[in-house]
């Protein structure tokens, strides 16, 4: 049986933080919401063209001509494309997402924090599967950031089953912010390294992305995401703080996964797990850089790009577990 963590809150928080965080977690803790899903080879064949990857393994077929047939073992973080979220529109927040464990208001500003994922190695979830996904709060976490903004930290588990059993287990992170009283203030301004980041030794390797509005308009489509962030220029910039409308946390994810893949002698390969970490916005049409290091059984990616001053930060980073 799951048991439902729920962590002691910092002591300078203000009564109404704590109080929001805890309403959330008393309502949902007990909740598990299973949903049965047919996981057909449309929403794969679409996000591997989306990344723009016409072969979903080296030795597939090129999918702008074929769907990927049963049996084919999805890409890890590939999943995040299938059960997606099913709200009525004037069931949406205001800023397009699905509120079903969102904290109230003030915390409006949400923004995909990090989380981990464990694959079943020897039961990947595969196109034809009927899969079964049990989704449950873990924890309302309020919290202070460095700038000492208030904010709530919210883990959601969703725990997948195929007819073998268990196959994944994946643990998302958002963080809540209160939203903006006054002028917009840029999001993404970290201190950072001033000297762009290369490759420096034989266990390193780089992999530039630049992601456009068609892309981001496209994965919002695939995952079914109104976050408006993504799509709206007005809104990300007059509302949220930010400088453009933002990459997918998730879409960045698959990508350091693919790129794991890629590098791996046989690119059907599955991660033990993954943990990662979203620390800084990207935009459309800002160009960043992956940069691989592959160690004794884990592999560290980050993600770097520039900040609105023009140094260099970090957006992302993970370890992935063989």
């Amino acid at each position: 049986m799951h048991q439902t963590l729920r962590r002691f809150a910092p002591t300078n928080l203000s009564p109404l933080t704590r109080r929001i965080a805890d309403d959330l977690f008393q309502k949902a803790k007990d909740v598990q919401v299973v949903r049965r899903q047919l996981l057909d080879p449309n929403q794969t064949q679409r996000l591997s063209l989306t990344l723009n990857r016409p072969h979903l393994y080296r030795d597939a077929g090129d999918l702008r001509r074929f769907t990927p047939a049963n049996g084919t073992p999805l890409a890890p973080g590939y999943h995040l494309v299938y059960f997606t979220p099913i709200a009525l529109p004037d069931e949406l927040g205001q800023d397009g997402t699905d509120i079903s464990f969102s904290p109230a208001e003030p915390f409006t500003r949400r923004m995909w924090a990090g989380g981990e994922m464990n694959w079943e190695k020897g039961n990947p979830l595969r196109i034809g599967d009927e899969a079964v996904e049990t989704t449950r709060l873990v924890s309302a976490e309020p919290k202070t950031g460095r700038t000492g903004e208030e904010m709530i930290i919210v883990r959601v588990e969703k725990a997948f089953e195929n007819a073998n059993g268990p196959t994944l287990v994946d643990k998302r992170d958002w963080v809540f912010r209160t939203k903006l009283s006054g002028p917009a203030l840029l999001l993404d301004v970290r201190e950072c390294n001033s000297q762009p980041p290369s490759p420096q030794n034989a266990s390193q390797e780089s992999r530039d992305f630049l992601q456009t509005a068609v892309s981001l308009f496209r994965f919002s489509a695939l995952t079914f995401n109104g976050h408006k962030i993504h799509y709206s220029q007005p809104w990300a910039r007059e509302i949220e703080g930010h400088r453009g409308i933002v990459v997918h946390g998730p879409l960045n994810l698959i990508n350091m996964l693919d790129y794991w893949r890629d590098v791996q002698d046989d690119d059907h390969s599955i991660p033990h797990s993954i943990r990662y970490r979203a620390t800084a916005p990207f935009y459309a049409r800002e160009a960043y850089r992956a940069l691989m290091e592959k160690g004794a059984g884990t592999t560290s990616i980050k993600l770097w790009g520039r900040s609105s001053s023009g140094d260099y930060k970090v957006g992302m980073l993970s370890d992935i577990s063989d």
